[in-house]
């Protein structure tokens, strides 16, 4: 992998130290020496604004992360949930494991687990947004950095997003040698990752790059005699990218990718929580103490994921504008099923548990097909003059077919009910930003942008074979929902150079989320739509860099008003997962990150985040609490089950994040000797838009650790990841009982690496 960012020089290559794993991924693809220049300036580059420029110039809270943090990510076969809280204000979470995961920034993120759920932030690999969740958790691997943008992005991206954007950018095959990487660990988990890159000739170069990650079984159903029943998987992707380059001015890059996923649905635990406690207990109930390795469950689970991809960019230099095409196709499939109660039996058909469990919940989702297809052109000004410009137009076209099962027992294979959604979304954008650098140090920067969204979804329930007295009603006929808007969003901002060291910046943007559609009519029998949302969003803080690039400290504050806030009502009295509207939800907070290098060897990294946010709406209720839990809201005045979430915070936003890393190297013999150690905390989340004293998670601290020896292209390490084996609820089901589901457990083992 490349190192933090392309052409990160002295500091960066600090930076990446400070992080818990060695620097193989950064070597692994070398970049020239540093000049005495580049060692006594800060150059840490970042794309977050399309072009090459240093962080402590983009009028944008952004976050970088890659080399050695982006390697320790993947330690012990972490997926891309192992993101979250590695940023300030960045959670990341999934009710699907691998499969599905759900971004949130400042708080904004959507806990709705249909597989058309729309989601505030968005994920762009290279260059490409990619829409449905399914297509979110594409593995990381040969990634020349990951970049976290904070807050509305719209005027220089193919798509708008009202939250911000998680972006990755793989190794080009313009970057020379390669690497290969294997690790094995606790529960048999095994991590092996490569890449190269082939000179075919003068003018076309190849890049190789794979990832296969897999774990046994280790979750025991004791339900069932074998040992190692769940939570296995075996998780397969590959990249080929070719890149002609007959002149100067032309660059094609051809790019292919696959990903094969199969293992077992995210296993969830009935009655987890003690009632009047956000306690874990054990399979014997409340007083027995918890073991993540056990379950008791009656119910059928597997999962099977593909994911495929191809894509063309081609950028061309006319001298004084650069035009960049990015044509990309993406398809996907899913099938999962797993065992909702989370336990076994049920009130009509005893034995049950762990628990009261009043009735059996099997279902499975499924994707036949998933079709993408983006087409973006942009255009930028080159030169080094004053005045700079970018501006472009964007489409997007998704075609997605959803069936979701639901079966009569625990194991059955003939469905009783099955529900069909078919949706189709069309957009298309036009964008443009202008940027004017004064002499005196100030530079300004303002973008439109015009959006255009529409989205048509049928649905129907054509089989309905349970029992009349669950309440289901039959067979539901054809429904069909459209919904689109037009809307111009923008931004403006300013930074001010007031020493070599410091810049100020300030940013005001306009973001939006097109409308969206919810047809899970396997237990409803109508179609729920949210009109679009907007949100307005005010940050500003300085970036500084000091002793020639040894210590950097960014400090934003930042505050947003969303209004008609898109919702997702899950679960509840009713079972039925429900869009709507809230009238307004207000956020503040602030975010800092620093980097030091205070002496030769030694390197530290922390960041924290401070979220605050509150809905506003008087008139948004929802349905609480299927399973007995103890609610904290106020019921609304003659509707039983029915609570009001006005002033609540939104789900699964932590008032407080922190991480920080320390690394340390000694040389030892024709190499070094080093350990790092790196942590993350987050403070208490709720998992559902109503607050309960069950449902929710009080703290999450996490921490691994590294010890290793690099000595020419050999680097040889052992970790333990979660080393102080926290065991803290992730997400809860609200259905039939107290279900929730639960963190990565702890994973030693060691790791073999070689760069070329």
């Amino acid at each position: 992998m490349n190192g933090f960012s392309v052409r990160t020089r002295l500091f960066a290559a600090a930076l990446l130290a400070s992080a818990a794993t060695p620097a193989f991924a950064q070597d692994a693809t070398p970049a020239p020496a540093p000049d005495a220049e580049a060692q006594t300036t800060d150059d840490v580059v970042v794309t977050a604004q399309r072009r090459e420029e240093r962080l402590k110039d983009v009028p944008i809270s952004v976050a970088a992360i890659g080399g050695d943090r982006l390697e320790l990510v993947q330690s012990g076969g972490n997926d891309i949930r192992g993101l979250a809280g590695r940023v300030p204000s960045l959670n990341i979470e999934s009710s699907f494991g691998r499969a599905f995961p759900r971004f949130y920034i400042r708080g904004l993120g959507n806990s709705d687990f249909d597989l058309n759920a729309s989601q505030p932030v968005s994920l762009v690999y290279d260059d490409v947004v990619l829409e449905n969740p399914i297509l979110k958790g594409f593995p990381i691997f040969d990634l020349q950095r990951v970049e976290v943008l904070r807050g509305p992005q719209g005027t220089l991206f193919g798509r708008n997003t009202p939250a911000g954007i998680v972006k990755f950018d793989s190794v080009r095959p313009s970057t020379p040698g390669g690497y290969i990487r294997g690790g094995y660990g606790s529960y048999g988990t095994v991590n092996i990752e490569a890449a190269a890159t082939l000179k075919l000739s003068d003018t076309l170069s190849a890049r190789f790059s794979t990832i296969y990650q897999r774990r046994d079984n280790w979750v025991d159903n004791v339900a069932t005699p074998q040992r190692g029943d769940l939570e296995g998987y075996s998780d397969w992707a590959g990249r080929v990218q070719l890149e002609w380059k007959p002149t100067d001015a032309l660059t094609a890059r051809l790019t292919g990718q696959v990903r094969v996923l199969d293992g077992t649905a995210r296993v969830f635990r009935a009655n987890l929580f003690a009632v009047g406690s956000s306690d874990l207990i054990g399979l014997g109930g409340p007083g027995t103490p918890f073991r993540r390795d056990q379950v008791r469950q009656d119910g059928v689970n597997f999962q099977r994921l593909r994911n495929y991809n191809g894509g063309l960019t081609v950028d061309y230099d006319f001298g004084p504008v650069t035009l960049t095409s990015v044509t990309s196709y993406w398809s996907g499939t899913i099938f999962t099923r797993g065992d909702i109660d989370g336990g076994f039996g049920n009130q009509f058909a005893p034995p049950f548990g762990p628990g009261f469990i009043p009735f059996s919940a099997q279902s499975q989702d499924n994707i036949p097909s998933l079709d993408q297809f983006t087409q973006e052109l942009r255009i930028a000004s080159n030169g080094s003059g004053p005045f700079s410009y970018q501006g472009g137009f964007f489409y997007f076209n998704e075609k997605l077919r959803i069936d979701s099962l639901d079966f009569g027992t625990p194991t059955d294979l003939t469905p009783a009910a099955v529900a069909n959604q078919r949706q189709a979304s069309d957009a298309f954008g036009v964008f443009g930003s202008l940027t004017y650098r004064f002499d005196f140090g100030l530079t300004l920067q303002g973008g439109l942008r015009y959006n255009d969204d529409s989205r048509s979804l049928t649905a129907s329930r054509p089989i309905d074979n349970r029992p009349g007295f669950l309440g289901f009603g039959g067979p539901v006929p054809l429904q069909r929902a459209d919904v689109g808007s037009s809307i111009v969003t923008w931004d403006v901002s300013a930074t001010q150079k007031v020493t070599d060291e410091v810049n100020l910046y300030a940013r005001v943007a306009r973001g939006y989320r097109a409308p969206s559609i919810q047809g899970r009519l396997a237990f409803g029998r109508t179609l729920s739509v949210a009109n679009s949302e907007r949100t307005l969003s005010v940050e500003g803080g300085f970036k500084s860099v000091y002793y020639g690039g040894r210590l950097r400290l960014n400090v934003n504050g930042f505050y947003f008003t969303t209004n008609d806030l898109q919702l997702t009502a899950v679960g509840g009295a009713s079972n039925f997962t429900t869009l709507f509207n809230a009238r307004n939800v207000d956020g503040y907070g602030l975010e800092a990150e620093l980097e030091a290098t205070p002496v030769e060897r030694l390197n530290f990294t922390a960041g924290i985040s401070l979220n605050n946010n509150r809905i506003n709406d008087p008139n948004a209720f929802v349905a609480g609490c299927a399973s007995g839990c103890t609610v904290l809201n106020a019921q609304r005045a003659g509707s039983p089950g029915i609570f009001s979430i006005d002033g609540n915070r939104l789900p699964q936003s932590p008032k407080w994040t922190a991480n920080w890393t320390a690394r340390y190297a000694h040389p030892v013999g024709n190499g070094e000797l080093y350990i790092g150690t790196d942590w993350v905390f987050r403070s208490e989340i709720q998992f559902f838009l109503y607050r309960s004293v069950e449902y929710r998670d009080r703290f999450l601290l996490e921490g691994g650790l590294r010890v290793g020896y690099k000595t020419g292209p050999f680097d040889f390490a052992a970790y333990v990841r979660n080393i102080t084996d926290d065991q803290s609820a992730v997400g809860g089901v609200d259905f039939n009982n107290l279900t929730g589901f639960v963190n990565e457990p702890r994973i030693a083992g060691f790791e073999v690496g070689f760069k070329f």
